[in-house]
């Protein structure tokens, strides 16, 4: 319910799966869009109304997801999901008072885009420079992405070739994504100059990761954020928690004013965030990270770039629209956030089959990274990963086993209760999935 960036990310993705998907739309221009771009049913009207659930063939459906942009609407719809025994109901909610109410009736999962996005906002900023930085297994093993630059001495050589020749090799390239393709690594595999390249490694083994990419692993201790957004605001805030010194800029003084007041620990200065001449007063050629987060994908654009050009060390761009996200490495943008990707991440949980704990998507690539258990009626307990055979559109990034954390091997042999993180394109979900029996 909800054809917006997230609603409509989401049908997509679940229909180039050959899910059964459905979508609800209040707003027939967007319900039209939707209908066109996306292969599924759309339906214009009110998703909260029971006709509307029960045209939809609600009775058939076994997940409801409420995205709407109106938390009310999303809590109602729910509500009368569970009146309609849906057996599993996810509702997009902000409002932290009404977040409270809404386990009361009948949601299975609350889900805030923004909060979740400022999170990831806060593990870049405190994981060094990378595009991304996603944790499994409790925070030991990490999914490191960055752009290979052009200095690179590893350009043109093959994995296999790289192994060989770096010395503590302990982490695994597990994807490549080039331009709007993505490729499994092997290691046949061969890296090129603006690759997109994501490994796992554990989380002690970070540091080697980063200096074979040259790249600097250091957190950031000073961070200026670009707009007054509330997910600026949000972001700011858990940087400043942390004890990162944080400055927010923005346009509307009686924003500022609420920032100030609502973040005293965050330094608040009013002012375009897009002025040269105010982003040199501010020393943003210091700024370990700079997060341009207005609400206007230009404006970020501008901001990011502007800063990048004054020094800032790593600067981060949130986008709306999902086109531009491929693109940020291209100009000169080192990472960028979706607030639809950091929602999608949390409800594909629900959607997948088995035991899975968490996933994770990408702004260029239709790639996943699932981390599941291994139950005891899976196939692949007592198999190696070789014996697995599995398909060259998957590859089986990390291990934990107990208390141990490693990066798999092909003679790794699968047990019982394994948490297993792979990575997979969209033809391999299944494969995936069937990993948890």
């Amino acid at each position: 319910m909800g054809a917006g960036a997230i609603g409509s990310f989401l049908a997509e993705k679940l229909s180039m799966e050959r899910q059964d998907v459905v979508v609800i739309e209040s707003d027939a221009g967007v319900a039209a869009r939707a209908q066109a771009q996306i292969d599924c049913l759309v339906i214009t009207g009110n998703g909260a109304s029971s006709e509307t659930l029960k045209q939809a063939g609600i009775e058939h459906a076994d997940l409801l997801i409420a995205v709407s942009s109106s938390d009310a609407v999303n809590v109602l719809a729910c509500a009368a999901g569970e009146r309609l025994d849906i057996p599993f109901k996810v509702a997009r909610v902000e409002d932290p008072l009404l977040k409270a109410e809404v386990e009361a009736l009948g949601v299975d999962l609350v889900i805030d885009p923004g909060a979740a996005a400022a999170r990831e906002l806060v593990a870049l900023a405190s994981g060094g420079e990378v595009a991304e930085m996603v944790q499994f297994a409790g925070g030991e093993l990490v999914l490191i992405g960055a752009f290979v630059p052009e200095d690179a001495e590893f350009v043109g050589k093959t994995l296999a070739d790289l192994k060989e020749s770096v010395v503590g090799w302990d982490w695994l390239v597990v994807a490549v994504i080039r331009g709007r393709e993505t490729m499994i690594a092997r290691g046949e595999t061969m890296l090129e100059v603006g690759d997109h390249v994501l490994m796992m490694a554990r989380k002690g083994s970070t540091k080697e990761a980063y200096e074979w990419l040259g790249l600097s692993s250091a957190p950031a201790e000073k961070v200026i954020v670009l707009g007054g957004t509330r997910l600026a605001r949000l972001t700011a805030g858990m940087l400043s928690e942390r004890r990162i010194h944080t400055t927010i800029i923005d346009s509307d003084m009686d924003r500022c004013q609420l920032i100030a007041t609502k973040y005293p620990k965050v330094v608040t200065v009013c002012g375009s965030p897009t002025d040269p001449k105010l982003l040199e007063e501010e020393n943003v050629g210091s700024a370990d990270t700079v997060m341009a987060l207005t609400g206007w994908d230009g404006e970020n654009v501008l901001g990011a770039l502007v800063s990048k050009s004054l020094g800032a060390r790593e600067v981060i761009a949130r986008f709306s629209n999902p086109e531009l996200m491929g693109i940020g490495s291209r100009i000169g943008i080192d990472a960028t956030v979706s607030s639809r990707l950091s929602a999608a991440n949390e409800i594909l949980r629900f959607v997948r089959r088995g035991a899975i704990y968490s996933v994770a998507t990408f702004s260029d690539s239709d790639a996943e990274a699932i981390e599941l258990e291994v139950g005891p009626n899976s196939d692949a307990v007592g198999k190696t990963l070789a014996e697995l055979k599995l398909p060259k559109s998957m590859i089986i990034g990390g291990m934990q086993r107990g208390k141990e954390v490693f990066v798999p091997r092909g003679n790794t042999r699968i047990e019982i209760g394994d948490h297993v993180i792979a990575i997979a394109l969209p033809e391999a979900i299944k494969a995936a999935e069937n990993l948890s029996g």
